[in-house]
């Protein structure tokens, strides 16, 4: 096993047992560690293979196994996914009972209350980071900043807002 399979597999699998509200909150740290602590790859390429995840279809998780790939092939996509979903899963599977059982006890329902600020600060974190590390100039960031508003304020749907962004970068508008 390759040295950057093992650090993924470590960061995953830490990562994994953090991720309250899905890979969107832990996406801060995921890419302090990939870009900043192991200089797996740059801050454009981690915006991008996130950018790329976000447009498929499928989970939110989808994103770790571009990064696996982008650092170690098919077999760090493949272990970059067990080693995310595994640890969670399993204490998932073991808290779930006991969840369960004291679904009526006040201090379960402190803890949900207490649980949605932090996986919503969490998600504002990972919206900063991303427009930091994707904001080059003044274009870029002005449309940013119109994209933010446009989902914001309307009901469009996000896809049309990719779309129209990306022929704005492919006939040299923004980028």
């Amino acid at each position: 096993m390759s040295e950057n399979l093992i650090r993924l597999c470590l960061l995953f699998g830490q990562l994994s047992l953090l991720a309250f509200g899905g890979a969107n909150t832990i996406l801060p740290d995921m890419q302090r560690q990939i870009v900043d602590v192991h200089h797996m790859m740059d801050a454009h390429t981690f915006a991008a293979l996130f950018a790329l995840a976000q447009a498929a279809p499928g989970p939110n998780l989808m994103v770790v196994s571009l990064i696996g790939w982008n650092v170690a092939g098919l077999s760090g996509a493949v272990f970059s996914i067990l080693c995310i979903a595994g640890p969670s899963s399993v204490l998932t599977f073991l808290v779930a009972r006991v969840w369960q059982r004291f679904r009526d006890a006040p201090w379960r329902k402190a803890v949900q209350n207490g649980l949605l600020p932090v996986t919503g600060g969490l998600l504002i974190s990972s919206a900063a980071l991303l427009i930091r590390s994707t904001t080059l100039d003044w274009s870029l960031g002005l449309l940013t900043a119109a994209a933010t508003v446009l989902l914001l304020t309307t009901k469009v749907h996000p896809m049309p807002v990719l779309v129209g962004a990306a022929a704005l970068g492919a006939v040299g508008v923004v980028g």
